[in-house]
């Protein structure tokens, strides 16, 4: 299922087309990454590593007239995308069936698009600002068939903010549809920036008693000190930290609302991290 971008500004360049999935060979998977999968408790269905190898056929399609990958080897791709974005499937595949469950700055789709792939029973939303990234994901999740997931082209900044429409429910009760604040069951984010920047572009999109998973490298400890004072305003606590195969997950629960201050106005986060003093590199 797609959605029309909300926020999308004008297009600077051709809406970059793919071809057909029949044109396209899925990659083959190189030696070693079934046994690595199988090893972290990664057991694949009929058809899904077919799937894998034609997500990343597409993303090099895609990246010869954008930059979707630094990788520019395809058998490292295996490894350092789809086994990356794996690793998040031992703890998403506890929610229930039907959770929601969104990406935030999807770029060429890690870890969304794989984790769809192999987790058909959750509802997948791909965030990303890049007018033509969201285009590129747009069509890959068409050609791959992907029916839980959708493409958004807006910023975190705004769309966490969308409380969606207010509606008079059958017992006469002022309630709200649609929307994108709090409304999501998990949020995941492959945070190559500061974790308290990806805190603040993350927690606002989730529930209370959900989560927010971050795929982070060798830094995640000393990051997370940093942001103990953004996990406070949050309303979010780090509940622990996994070792993978691929680097680390931190995984933040959500124990309250989020102010309604957070996210605060486009590029703020970034320019100026919440909880880190002025000056600290």
């Amino acid at each position: 299922m797609q959605e029309t971008p909300r926020h999308a500004g004008p297009r600077r360049a051709p809406r970059p087309e793919l071809p057909p999935p029949g044109q396209l060979a899925p990659l083959t998977p190189p030696p070693g990454f079934l046994g690595a999968a199988r090893a972290y408790g990664i057991e694949f269905e009929a058809g899904e590593v077919e799937a894998l190898g034609l997500y990343l056929a597409l993303l090099y399609k895609g990246n010869e007239t954008m930059n979707l990958t630094a990788v520019r080897e395809p058998e490292q791709a295996w490894t350092r995308h789809v086994l990356d974005a794996l690793t998040l499937v031992p703890l998403l595949a506890e929610l229930p069936e039907g959770s929601r469950v969104i990406d935030v700055g999807s770029g060429g789709g890690i870890p969304g698009v794989p984790l769809a792939i192999v987790l058909p029973s959750l509802e997948f939303t791909l965030l990303e600002a890049t007018g033509k990234k969201a285009d590129f994901l747009s069509q890959a999740v068409a050609a791959l068939g992907l029916r839980n997931a959708r493409v958004i082209n807006d910023r975190s900044e705004r769309l966490a903010h969308d409380r969606g429409e207010k509606s008079s429910g059958a017992s006469g009760r002022s309630e709200r549809i649609g929307g994108h604040r709090e409304a999501y069951d998990a949020a995941v984010i492959r945070a190559v920036g500061r974790l308290a920047v990806a805190a603040e572009l993350t927690v606002p999109f989730v529930k209370p008693g959900g989560r927010v998973l971050m795929i982070k490298g060798e830094r995640a400890d000393e990051e997370l000190a940093e942001a103990a004072g953004a996990l406070a305003l949050l309303k979010a606590v780090h509940e622990g930290t996994a070792q993978t195969p691929t680097g680390r997950i931190v995984v933040l629960g959500k124990r309250a609302a989020t102010p309604k201050v957070y996210p605060r106005a486009d590029g703020e986060p970034s320019r100026v991290p919440l909880g880190v003093a002025r000056g600290r590199k």
